[in-house]
């Protein structure tokens, strides 16, 4: 029996890989859920057309999420914290200066993600003992069941698409307008070194045998109640059809003993308490950076020593466009990235900088509406001009996370203290000269004083406790995921990785999960 723990990306990947390889596979997760009423409520929101959804239901399922002049809110899943829930309590930590939160969730951070899939490139790949060429069977491999909504443009340069015929979605009309822009000044902007194109998201942009195609309700940042946007519980519910596949909830992995041919799971139910224990011929631990980090650390008697995590630093700035969308808070429309934005020149930064383009959506109105104060009568004029520039930054040039396993009395803790880089703030003011500098030919000018830096850890893009290495060292891992001094556990989420490059982090994340899965299943 092969044991993988955790059911988000990187856990679905790997057990796909296994399945398709003839290994049983056992996945242990806490796998909370939402709360029954509201999951009561999305489910008849789906047996409808958006156009017949009760005003109220929907005024349920957005009320929790304020928009805030003075940070980014919380990202909620049909109004609900359930992805978050139990983190405190069964995964503490103390944090100085980051911020990074486990979810214990069934599907992961897949519940609340932006859907946004870019693979890497080699260039971000330095140091990393694979390549695209090792990644790309599985880059595929994945797209099978994640599907994508993409366009062949130019991005395909640089970023293979590995997927056949994807279907299009419809992008807004401030997108639109946007990326004429862009496209009318290609080549002066290819010179400065950026790429650009329509955003790629794991979302069912046309009807197929799994469900209806997004229909635009604008209901993207707070949950589609019809299932477009791709969840990997989905995913374990397809699994649970095959009979070497077994699914077992409100499981809280604690440590893990290797003994030949066993390694042995130490662990807890999420509700009773009640101690567990299981055992596998091999374990995948996917259960994200922190709890992968304390099951590791823990299971190694390694308290008190210090361990540096990557992050990709994440930052926001609204840029506001020369000319109005008028019909901008009418249109039917999807509310996830609608452009990706690579800019990749030494005069900006030595790693390459990635940003995502968002149009209209209610959470801008609401902030543009907060942020005008007495002179909100002018909100709809500014709205209709907002754009929101979501970036991020290679790991090299950002802060880390020192993560350290402290004891508290017969109780442990994870500590994460923020580490800065003084590189950080000179390239993201760089980037923003970079937009000030092309505002004519872009149509928009950042509006600088708005910029927000996230703490480190807030973008979700954060790994490499446990790097990868040709040659693993102590606390250090191999090709196969497996930390130094371990034959049967292989580690196969971000944990492992030996940078974060600024792209998006997900899809490179299954794909070298797949790749784990495929390459042990029949050791």
């Amino acid at each position: 029996m092969h044991c993988v723990i955790g059911s988000g990306p990187a856990g679905v990947a790997c057990a796909k890989a296994l399945l398709a390889r003839g290994a049983p596979v056992l996945m242990l997760d806490a796998g909370t859920e939402l709360e029954l009423d509201r999951a009561k409520m999305v489910r008849e929101l789906g047996a409808m057309k958006f156009s017949e959804w009760p005003a109220q239901s929907i005024a349920v399922l957005k009320n929790a999420m304020s928009a805030s002049t003075k940070r980014v809110p919380q990202k909620l899943i049909f109004g609900s914290n359930y992805p978050y829930r139990g983190a405190e309590e069964h995964l503490p930590r103390q944090e100085n200066g980051a911020s990074i939160r486990p979810s214990l969730a069934l599907g992961g951070f897949s519940t609340v993600w932006g859907a946004a899939m870019l693979p890497y490139h080699d260039d971000d790949l330095e140091g990393w003992p694979v390549k695209s060429k090792e990644l790309a069977p599985h880059y595929r491999a994945v797209l099978e069941f994640t599907g994508l909504a993409a366009q062949h443009d130019q991005l395909e340069e640089f970023f293979p698409l590995y997927f056949e015929n994807p279907a299009a979605l419809r992008t807004s009309h401030q997108a639109n307008s946007f990326l004429r822009n862009l496209e009318r000044h290609r080549a002066a902007l290819q010179e400065s070194g950026w790429q650009f194109g329509r955003a790629r998201l794991a979302v069912r942009a046309a009807d197929s045998p799994r469900g209806a195609g997004c229909v635009y309700c604008k209901m993207c940042l707070y949950g589609c109640p019809y299932g477009c946007i791709y969840n990997s519980a989905e995913t374990i519910s397809e699994m649970c059809g095959d009979i070497n596949f077994r699914y077992e909830r409100d499981v809280v992995i604690t440590k893990l003993n290797e003994n030949g041919e066993k390694v042995f799971i130490q662990a807890y139910h999420r509700k009773t308490r009640e101690r567990l224990a299981f055992d596998a011929s091999r374990v995948y631990l996917a259960a994200g950076i922190v709890p992968t980090t304390q099951i590791l650390l823990r299971s190694q008697n390694a308290y008190d020593r210090p361990l540096r995590a990557h992050d990709s630093q994440y930052f926001i700035f609204p840029l506001l466009t020369m000319h109005r969308a008028r019909d901008a808070r009418d249109e039917a429309a999807y509310t996830l990235s609608q452009l990706f934005i690579e800019l990749n020149h030494p005069r900006i930064s030595r790693r390459a900088v990635h940003l995502q383009i968002y149009t209209y959506n209610d959470i801008i109105a609401q902030t543009v509406r907060k942020s005008l104060g007495p002179l909100k009568i002018f909100s709809r004029t500014i709205e209709e001009r907002i754009l929101i520039a979501q970036g991020y930054l290679h790991s090299d040039e950002s802060p880390e996370i020192e993560m350290t396993l402290k004891r508290n009395g017969e109780k442990d803790f994870l500590q994460l203290n923020a580490k800065e880089n003084s590189e950080t703030r000179p390239a993201v003011k760089k980037v923003l000269r970079e937009f000030l500098r092309n505002a004519r030919r872009l149509g928009a000018v950042p509006i600088s004083p708005a910029l927000q830096f996230m703490l480190p850890g807030q973008g979700f893009h954060s790994g490499g406790t446990f790097p990868m290495r040709s040659q693993p060292r102590e606390f250090e891992s191999d090709l196969l995921g497996r930390p130094h001094g371990w034959s049967r556990v292989h580690a196969v989420d971000a944990t492992i990785f030996p940078g974060v490059p600024a792209t998006t982090i997900t899809f490179p994340l299954m794909a070298n999960a797949h790749r784990i899965g495929t390459e042990t299943a029949n050791l």
